[in-house]
């Protein structure tokens, strides 16, 4: 997913002045020099690629609501943010209900707005691509699980008849004569391969697949990667949002930290108290009000660093103790390095 230099802008503007605006003011929030084009029409015969679509509603040949159908199956599912020279919560309304991610009106305020919609919608987008990959790495873990299951298996049925083959191979090896020698050797050669075959599926930390016959797949033992060495210890999560609190478990994951998630206060507070928990993070829970970090409140000698994600400026996180405070919604991209900055922080 594109970060703030790669990402692809299009401006779709029928207006001179208003695309040089948004133009000067795409590019001078350090995004690249967007594309422009002038109606409907151009735009739907563009092989432009882009990742954010800035749709004027009133074009010479259609409406942006008529366009916003086609843009939502175009490749890389651009997001579109729609333009208009009148508020109208009717239209925006129905943009937001045809696939439109924002709705921004032709006022004073435009030239305030536009740099952060587009900021927002890029991490939105971000977001998404980060949950996809939570997604998949759920169902690796799901595979790696079925596929231990089947390893202890295997060592209950196979492991033992098979060492107690190799053991009557070894003895029949040594009684037996020059003939006998070169089958026996083949079939200490086929168990060997048999209990590497065991020891390879038993050290997988991938589920990768590789093809085998007319589209057959096997796991692919050669291409396993191994388990990273890094540990930095236990995170708890508490957030409300699956989506968010699947993202942030996979990049403290990949990050070296045991992530798992916590049902609430309580179990908060005794996790903070845990050995081995070196880090709590919080999205203060939907109905929590207007209490900092839901409630929770860390103690005055703890060995966790405690970020929280949050709207607006997080000066009440702040306050309440959180050592980072990550807005909302926040990049992918930078939000393991933020935390760990805080952790290095944290334990000096």
């Amino acid at each position: 997913m594109a970060e703030p230099g790669q990402l692809r802008v299009l401006i779709v503007d029928d207006d001179p002045a208003m695309a040089a605006l948004a133009r000067q003011l795409i590019k001078g929030h350090g995004y690249p020099d967007p594309q422009i084009v002038t109606s409907g029409s151009e735009l739907l015969a563009s092989s432009e690629p882009a990742d954010i679509i800035l749709l004027d509603h009133q074009l010479p040949d259609m409406t942006g609501l008529d366009l916003l159908a086609a843009l939502k199956i175009r490749p890389g599912h651009p997001s579109v943010i729609l333009i208009t020279g009148n508020g109208d919560e009717t239209l925006a309304a129905s943009a937001l209900r045809l696939g439109a991610e924002d709705y921004l009106v032709k006022d004073g305020s435009l030239p305030k707005l536009l740099p952060q919609v587009i900021e927002r919608v890029r991490r939105t987008r971000v977001l998404r691509s980060t949950l996809v990959a939570a997604e998949e790495d759920l169902v690796r873990a799901e595979r790696l699980a079925a596929i231990g299951q089947l390893m202890v298996t295997l060592h209950h049925e196979i492991n033992n008849p098979l060492m107690s083959a190799t053991a009557e191979l070894e003895l029949l090896l040594v009684k037996s004569s020059d003939v006998d020698r070169a089958a026996l050797e083949n079939i200490r050669t086929s168990l060997g391969r048999i209990r590497d075959v065991l020891k390879k599926v038993g050290d997988l930390s991938d589920s990768r697949t590789t093809n085998y016959l007319n589209e057959i797949g096997m796991l692919d033992l050669a291409g396993a990667q191994p388990v990273s060495a890094i540990s930095r210890g236990d995170a708890v999560l508490w957030v409300d949002d699956e989506s968010i609190a699947r993202v942030t478990a996979l990049l403290l994951r990949h990050a070296g930290f045991t992530a798992r998630r916590a049902g609430g206060i309580e179990e908060m507070v005794r996790e903070a108290g845990r050995l081995g928990v070196s880090l709590l993070l919080i999205a203060q829970p939907a109905g929590a009000g207007a209490r900092p970090l839901g409630g929770f409140r860390p103690g005055p000698e703890r060995f966790y660093t405690l970020v929280a994600l949050a709207e607006g400026d997080g000066e009440t996180e702040r306050k309440a103790g959180a050592d980072v405070v990550i807005p909302l919604p926040f990049d992918p991209g930078s939000f393991t390095e933020e935390v760990l900055r805080a952790l290095e922080k944290s334990s000096l």
